[in-house]
């Protein structure tokens, strides 16, 4: 389980802002970084809670949106679930939407019954406490925040962002990476990946029409930014004054050493992100197939909760190569994916 779509360094920029039409978006950081204080010590110990990947495919998903009235009160109020027509709460049907586009990509692409391949029913609860500026996989269920309507908007409003949370639990259920360090930067980057991989296959995109953007939409019209990640120029996402500058390195010559955000997860994760769309764009087509059928096959390969860059580099390589031949465009993609960069692999290690 992790902290949370929005990176608890953003948070704290906001939390500290002293413009006077900011005041209560500070206050909603503040509220929303305190929240999310309590849940950290749990997610680093939450680890691997079912053995099978793969079970034969449902005929669809099994969701259930609930509402929490504003409290934090889990789960909340049942108010949809799965065939139920739309509702009139728009947040209740984006999260209800989401969930399924998910599950569709998962189910379609990949064969994948659920989050934890065995059927697992998808819950969110939309409407989390007031003013929330966040959504988070919590082991169990989606939850979203609102926002808090003057820096971020609700949080239901952007698949890829379910789609990203949605991806912690599958790694939760197949690799249990730690949360922490690179393992904890790949954890972060692999929702990144198939939650844009969901929004992609959901629109029919292609590796080139995409954008690669994750959470594109969540900020409103104030902030001078396009969305809190981008997987194409990671480092470009946003440049506001009051935000300050998106601070993800493209390759490891710019690695942050530090012992914030559980050793840099939401900021150095841009590095293996940064790997995955020079893959997928030197494929080309649609990067569910060839690309994410790598990257999904290497979650099934026996990784270690400790894999850092290198060695997740190694299993992809040999992912592509047993599904696709040695020699193959696809192994010669990861490989160049990884060298742009800067990881090698052939040295087991990286530069």
């Amino acid at each position: 389980m992790a902290s949370g779509i929005v990176p608890p360094y953003l948070l704290t920029r906001l939390a500290r802002a002293d413009q006077p039409h900011l005041q209560e978006a500070a206050v909603a950081a503040r509220r929303t970084l305190d929240h999310d204080d309590d849940r950290r010590a749990a997610r680093l110990t939450l680890s691997v809670v079912g053995g099978s990947l793969v079970a034969e495919v449902s005929a669809g998903p099994e969701r259930t949106i609930s509402d929490a009235q504003h409290s934090d009160t889990l789960p909340g109020t049942t108010v949809r679930t799965e065939g139920d027509p739309a509702v009139g709460d728009v947040a209740v049907n984006e999260a209800y939407d989401g969930l399924g586009a998910t599950f569709e990509l998962y189910a379609d692409v990949y064969d994948r019954n659920s989050i934890d391949g065995r059927g697992l029913p998808l819950d969110g609860t939309v409407h989390y406490e007031r003013d929330y500026d966040n959504a988070f996989w919590n082991g169990e269920r989606m939850v979203f925040g609102d926002g808090d309507g003057q820096v971020f908007g609700r949080f239901t409003g952007s698949v890829d962002v379910i789609g990203h949370e949605l991806t912690h639990g599958i790694t939760q259920y197949t690799t249990g990476l730690v949360y922490r360090d690179q393992a904890g930067a790949l954890n972060e980057s692999i929702s990144d990946v198939f939650g844009s991989l969901v929004l992609q296959y959901a629109q029919k995109q292609t590796a080139d029409e995409a954008s690669w953007l994750i959470g594109q939409g969540l900020f409103t019209s104030r902030v001078k930014g396009v969305a809190l990640r981008s997987l194409k120029a990671p480092g470009t996402a946003y440049d506001d004054p009051v935000l300050g500058r998106d601070p993800q390195p493209a390759t490891m010559a710019g690695y942050v050493h530090t012992e914030d955000d559980d050793g840099g997860v939401h900021t150095n994760s841009g590095i293996p992100n940064h790997a995955f769309y020079l893959v997928a764009t030197r494929i080309g087509g649609h990067a569910w197939e060839r690309a994410g059928r790598i990257w999904y096959d290497t979650l099934l390969a026996g990784m270690k909760p400790t894999t850092d860059f290198a060695g997740f580099a190694a299993l992809t390589l040999a992912a592509a190569t047993r599904r696709y031949g040695e020699g193959s465009a696809e192994a010669d993609a990861v490989r160049a994916g990884w060298s742009g960069v800067g990881v090698a692999i052939d040295g087991g290690g990286a530069r």
